[in-house]
């Protein structure tokens, strides 16, 4: 079968050596190509339009591709328009089945585009965030979630964290935004219902704080009663006294679990609380005569200030969280060993760190040890006396203060704890300093 191509090739070089024949026979001898020349343009101006023509309709019908060349390309092109329709079609009807489906989803699903502007949502945002369709559509989700937290949240795209906050239509509705980014810096959010969990998270606050605070009073007549039965120990018989120093040991504990635990209940529902400027360098001095003290001679214990920076927050809870990380490095690192403490700043932020050359903490432990009642090692914590409670008193201070907790270890060399907070340039003094104090062995 001769191809269209072939046979305009064939018809244009038989009129083209007619016409270089009338150079012979003819008495104008460019006339007849003339002519010729002039048929085959008007001709593939022609079907030039009919192909124009064809290409223009909304539903063409091809030509037979036997005829000519222009034919051929013609019901390529078409073809290719076919397949083009068919193709989104099935992405349409695709795109629609996903929409569907997304949109009878409890937790609610929304499309912003690289503007910050809405583009799709589903039936549950409407719910959580009394969103309107089409009045929203293309409005900034910030003017339509007026809450400054959420703004800064939104427009920094640091989203490795959730973002909690309660609905704007519904205040009893707690929820929970996750926010990925794709294509252009679109976004999408997908936001959770957590009303239950925040309401078992709430249960679970109360009830620490009040079992903690009922257990206040049995616990002080325990020990008052224990303290009278000191006073009559040479009357008592030698299994009598072992009896009550165990008593007295448990009671000690449990009244510095509760202490723990209502330190963990103040930290976590308090809120109005006024900062001022507290002196670390002064801080950190008595925490190390503490530990010192604590250490009885059996470590070497050296605090290094290399700044001289104060920080905005309360005085009570930071004492507590550099208290917790300083015994610690007592309680748990040899006799003979060697404690750093430094207070220092580098190009981002201020930092109080604690290394000793303890025990050391396998890896796979160290994302859990800010969690309550987590212990790397129940047999070494229960011979150090802890409750369990310390790192996570330590955690809660430092989101109190915009600060986060940083742990290095290597198991048999020892540990790193580091609090980061970030400085406060009203709170930096005119001037540097440095100093050290190192405790003797014994």
């Amino acid at each position: 079968m001769i191809r269209p191509w072939q046979r305009e090739r064939t018809l244009f070089l038989l009129l083209l050596a007619a016409g270089i024949s009338g150079l012979w026979w003819s008495p104008w001898p460019f006339l007849p190509l003339a002519v010729i020349a002039l048929g085959l343009l008007t001709r593939q101006l022609w079907l030039a339009r009919r192909l124009h023509r064809d290409l223009c309709r909304e539903d063409p019908e091809g030509h037979d591709s036997r005829y000519n060349l222009w034919d051929s390309i013609n019901r390529l092109v078409l073809r290719q328009r076919r397949r083009r329709q068919s193709y989104q079609r099935r992405l349409m009807a695709i795109t629609d089945r996903i929409q569907d489906s997304t949109s009878v989803l409890q937790d609610a699903v929304i499309m912003v585009d690289r503007h910050g502007s809405l583009e799709w949502w589903n039936l549950a945002a409407e719910k959580f965030l009394g969103l309107r369709s089409p009045v929203d559509v293309n409005q900034p989700i910030t003017n339509l979630i007026r809450a400054p937290e959420f703004a800064r949240y939104f427009e920094a795209c640091d989203y490795e964290t959730p973002f909690t906050m309660s609905s704007p239509v519904r205040h009893d509705l707690h929820l929970e935004f996750n926010i990925t980014l794709f294509g252009r810096n679109d976004r999408l959010l997908v936001i959770h219902d957590i009303s239950r969990l925040h309401k078992l998270e709430q249960m679970r606050k109360d009830f620490i704080a009040n079992v903690s605070h009922e257990l206040r009073t049995p616990l002080t007549v325990i020990r008052g009663y224990l303290e009278t039965f000191d006073q009559l120990c040479g009357e008592l018989p030698e299994r009598s006294l072992r009896i009550l120093r165990q008593m007295e040991e448990q009671a000690a504990r449990m009244d510095a679990l509760v202490r723990d635990l209502l330190a963990l209940s103040r930290l976590e529902t308090r809120t109005a609380d006024k900062a001022s400027t507290v002196d670390v360098v002064t801080l950190l001095e008595q925490i190390t005569e503490e530990a010192l003290a604590l250490s009885e001679g059996r470590h070497q214990i050296r605090l290094s200030i290399e700044c001289d920076h104060d920080l905005t927050g309360f005085e009570t809870e930071l004492r507590s969280a550099f208290t917790n990380l300083i015994v610690n490095a007592v309680k748990y690192s040899p006799d003979g060993g060697r404690i750093d403490v430094r207070w220092y700043e580098d190009d981002q932020r201020i930092h109080m760190s604690v290394s000793d050359q303890g025990i050391g903490i396998d890896e796979h432990h160290i994302p859990r040890l800010t969690e309550r009642f987590y212990r790397a090692d129940p047999s070494r914590s229960k011979a150090t006396g802890g409750t369990g409670l310390g790192l996570a008193i330590v955690k809660h201070v430092l989101l109190r203060h915009n600060g986060q907790l940083d742990i290095t270890s290597t198991p048999g060399q020892g540990s790193c704890f580091t609090a980061s907070f970030s400085p406060d340039p009203a709170s930096q003094r005119t001037f540097a300093i440095k100093r050290e104090r190192t405790s003797s062995l014994s």
